[in-house]
């Protein structure tokens, strides 16, 4: 089972809220694509490496559970079935706007995958189903308390998941994977905006002293999504990132610009505090 997030006294103002998922939705309308646009004439398979190959179905596999992370996000901000009061309600009521559009850029992103393998002759349609299957009935949580540590974990995670599309699509030479991985790319990008938004906010409230410790024990226990759920992932991973040349604490680096351009104050936990300990954890093999 999840567990929900016991403290909402932290949330932010609805109204806040709302703009800020406003502007998050209209990017995201502005910005829409859809999989027939990719020249799939285009597509040549022998042109994807082996470590391309291994690539793509791994990141299948981290697009393919968004049913998995849209129901965690749902379950511990809930909008039915839970005794609420107004202001709760209608903060999630608002975060459930932007998890709509975000878990549409999602589950595009699953699909053109699928068939970018499909297509590539990578695998057929029913093989892949299952294969996927079997790590989508894996339950997905994260171990925080507060609010503003979920959106923190999110916030690394979708910078962290653009900076490695954009490194792939960088060692990459078969042309539609190259045009599908600057679409993700971008997808990612607006993700981490409106996070950054979010997260920014609770800086610029609450001030660095309260918000950096919260930060500093998401950046602690970090992993990224499926870590922990999918069959060897630790070696795949690591052989993955080092076939592109990825270090996903690159993303740490963003939080720490976060709160230095969002912080009013200093309190006990500085600013400081929290870039030097991003640059001792960043030293950290968590994989073992």
């Amino acid at each position: 089972m999840t567990t929900p997030l016991p403290s909402r006294a932290g949330l932010l103002d609805p109204d806040l809220m709302r703009t800020l998922v406003g502007d998050a939705t209209d990017r995201a309308a502005r910005s829409q694509w859809s999989i027939d646009e990719l020249d799939w004439s285009a597509l040549r398979p022998e042109l994807l490496t082996a470590d391309d190959r291994s690539v793509v179905r791994f990141i299948t596999f981290i697009e393919d559970h968004i049913p998995g992370y849209l129901s965690y996000f749902l379950d511990v901000f809930p909008v039915s079935g839970r005794q609420l009061s107004i202001e709760e309600f209608c903060f999630n009521r608002e975060y459930f706007r932007f998890l709509i559009a975000w878990a549409n850029d999602e589950e595009r992103h699953a699909s053109v995958l699928t068939r970018y393998q499909v297509d590539a002759g990578m695998t057929d349609s029913s093989s892949l189903m299952v294969e996927l299957a079997t790590e989508g009935v894996k339950q997905f949580a994260l171990p925080y308390e507060h609010p503003i540590q979920a959106f923190a974990y999110t916030l690394v995670q979708e910078k962290a998941t653009q900076l490695f599309y954009q490194r792939f699509k960088n060692v990459v030479t078969e042309p539609v994977l190259r045009d599908l991985l600057n679409r993700l790319a971008r997808d990612e990008a607006r993700h981490f905006a409106f996070y950054s938004s979010l997260v920014g906010e609770y800086v610029q409230r609450n001030g660095a002293g309260a918000t950096v410790p919260d930060l500093k024990d998401v950046l602690g226990t970090f992993r990224m999504p499926l870590a922990d759920t999918l069959n060897g992932y630790w070696r795949w991973s690591l052989k993955v990132a080092d076939s592109v040349s990825y270090d996903h604490t690159e993303a740490y680096e963003a939080l720490v610009r976060l709160v230095t351009r969002f912080s009013t104050s200093r309190g006990e936990a500085t600013v400081d505090d929290l870039a030097t300990f991003v640059s001792k954890i960043r030293g950290i093999d968590f994989s073992r």
